[in-house]
Parts: structure tokens; C-alpha cells; sequence
């Protein structure tokens, strides 16, 4: 048990992210938009989680306020035994070398004016003491890792293509060695040959490096392959969490079911697809009870009323549903 604990990097509980809304003071009732309301998972040393979910359902509003990039509302991010919430500035920056992100658009995370020698190497002159030439040798040694010409240490990001942008973005968020990267859909923007490159250099890297990732994506293929365990978000929710294979093979939220049932496959036994009626609500008036249930096809009187908690199906497989099962 002990062992266990130990191996746990990060534990995020009842973590929450309220935006409030302008206009709603004077004498009014404050109002608030539910980005992530009250999410709590596990991440161990050198494992991926991956979280999925449709536009608009909190991911990256979690994953950024996890590392604190966003202030969180409330909760705690249990980070290796310490509450980074409880660290000031000073302590917050230091401690900002064991933790990473990597960006959607590699571009536009990207300076322009900057080479990609300044743009890697930026992190030791902040977090290090090296001196120029330590630095620029230490960047020379990323860019070979992250399979990038050392010869182009000199060029601007202009110069690369989507794929040759990510991987500066990979090295950049790598030369301090963390031991968590958050990774907000890092190959959306790219193709799809161009995505598996990538994955594999993630995967490579992981195994070199020992990284955990927070993988988050609304492509659900590109998650399995990835992920040792998944979060399915809606609406500011965790609503699935489960081993990737168990996830995929034995989905029990209504939404989980739904999400997997339009996935291209070529097994011959297909699943039944389910397409949701309506749009997803807005978390800035979040429906009563089952966060889900305005869209549910299994919905009864009580997922309107009561909401469910998160509750262990067996093995670990939590899932906050009244009625869950296929």
C-alpha cells in the first residue's frame, strides 16, 4: 500500500474553476461560468491519463489550472505530496521546472522573434545558472533528441513546418527534465502521419525520460493508443474514469457509450451508434441533478433531481451515473 502511495505524482481533489460573469453584481445574484466544477484523479510517476471529452467540457480549463497557469477556484493539486496551492510565487516558480505544458498551436505558442536556439533554451536562462555556452550545448542536445536538425538552432519558427514547430515545442518543455507535462490536443493542429511521429516521440521520450503525461484530446483514438487510463469529461465533470482497456471495452456512462459508438473501426462486430440530441449546456447554467441528463437516452425522474456520485464499479472503474452499464 505503501508502494502505491508512493508512486503517485500528482492527486488532484475537488478541484474547481469558476469564471464569473460581468454584469451580475449590483444587487444581483453573482453568476459564474462551471469551467471544471469539483474534479478529483490520480496520476502516477511515468504514466499517461488521458482526458476526453467534446469542446467545451472543461479539459483544458483543467489542465492549465493544475499547473496553476489559471488560478483554480478551489480544490487541492497534491503534487508529490505537496499542495501546490498553499505555494506563493517564488515558491509556485521554482518548483515550475518538475511540471510543463505543451500547447495546442505550435505556432502560436511559439515567439516569432525569437530563434529556436532562444526559444529552447529560454527555460535554463530562467530556472538554471548555466552559462551561454552551457546552455546552447544543452539545447544542441534536446534538438537531437526530440529528432530536430542542430543545424537549425539558428532559424526562426517561420522557417519549420507544423510538425518541426511541435517538436521545439516538445524540446522547450523538456530541457528542465519535469516529471509531469500536460499536454493540451498537442496534435490536432497536424496531420495525420504527421500525429503518429509525434505520439511515438512522446512515447520514446517517456520511456527515456520517465515523464508522466496528462494527455488531452477530443480524438478518443489517438487517446487509446496513448493513455494507460482515461478521464471522460462533460460539463465540467469527470464522469468515466477507468484503465484504458477496461474504458474501451466496457464503457458505462451513457456519454462514454455514446462518444465510442462513432468511432471508425474495421471489427466486424461494430458498435451501435448513438448520436446525442441537443448541444452541450452552458456551464454557465448547468442542468439540475445528472449533469447529463437534458441529453441522456437512459434519463429518468431521479438523474434530474439527484446527482450521481463517483462511485468504483470494481478495479478502479468509477463512473457517475444512476443507471450505469450498456
Amino acid at each position: 500500500m505503501a508502494e502505491e502511495k508512493n508512486n503517485v505524482l500528482l492527486e488532484v481533489k475537488d478541484l474547481k474553476k469558476w469564471f464569473p460573469i460581468k454584469g451580475s453584481g449590483f444587487g444581483k445574484e453573482k453568476a459564474f461560468v462551471k469551467a471544471v466544477d469539483g474534479v478529483s484523479f490520480t496520476l502516477n510517476r511515468s504514466e499517461t491519463l488521458g482526458i476526453v471529452g467534446e469542446s467545451g467540457c472543461g479539459k483544458s480549463t483543467m489542465g492549465r489550472s493544475v499547473l496553476r497557469l489559471i488560478e483554480p477556484t478551489e480544490g487541492q493539486i497534491i503534487y508529490e505530496g505537496e499542495d501546490i496551492m498553499t505555494l506563493d510565487r517564488k515558491a509556485l516558480r521554482a518548483k515550475r521546472k518538475e511540471f510543463q505544458m505543451m500547447f495546442q498551436d505550435p505556432y502560436a505558442s511559439l515567439n516569432p522573434r525569437m530563434t529556436v536556439g532562444e526559444i529552447i533554451g529560454e527555460p535554463l536562462e530562467i530556472q538554471t545558472d548555466m552559462n551561454s555556452k552551457e546552455r546552447e550545448a544543452k539545447v544542441l542536445e534536446i534538438m537531437d533528441l526530440v529528432g530536430l536538425n542542430t543545424q537549425y538552432i539558428r532559424r526562426y519558427p517561420h522557417e519549420f513546418s507544423g510538425g518541426q514547430r511541435q517538436r521545439i515545442g516538445i524540446a522547450r518543455a523538456i530541457i528542465l527534465q519535469p516529471k509531469l507535462l500536460v499536454c493540451d490536443e498537442p496534435v490536432s493542429a497536424l496531420d495525420v502521419s504527421i500525429q503518429a511521429q509525434i505520439i511515438n516521440l512522446m512515447e520514446d521520450l517517456q520511456h527515456h525520460m520517465g515523464i508522466a503525461f496528462m494527455f488531452i484530446s477530443h480524438d478518443l483514438s489517438v487517446v487509446r493508443h496513448i493513455s494507460d487510463r482515461v478521464a471522460v469529461m462533460y460539463l465540467g465533470h469527470v464522469v468515466e474514469y477507468a484503465e484504458k482497456d477496461e474504458l474501451y471495452n466496457n464503457p458505462s456512462h451513457p456519454y462514454t457509450i455514446a462518444l465510442l459508438s462513432v468511432i471508425p473501426t474495421v471489427e466486424k462486430t461494430k458498435r451501435e451508434k448513438i448520436i446525442l440530441q441537443g448541444d452541450l449546456p452552458s456551464p454557465a447554467n448547468p442542468p439540475s441533478g445528472c449533469c447529463f441528463h437534458t441529453r441522456c437516452y437512459k434519463a429518468q425522474q431521479i438523474c434530474k433531481e439527484c446527482t450521481p456520485e463517483l462511485k468504483d464499479l470494481g478495479n478502479g472503474h468509477m463512473c457517475a451515473c444512476h443507471f450505469p452499464g450498456k
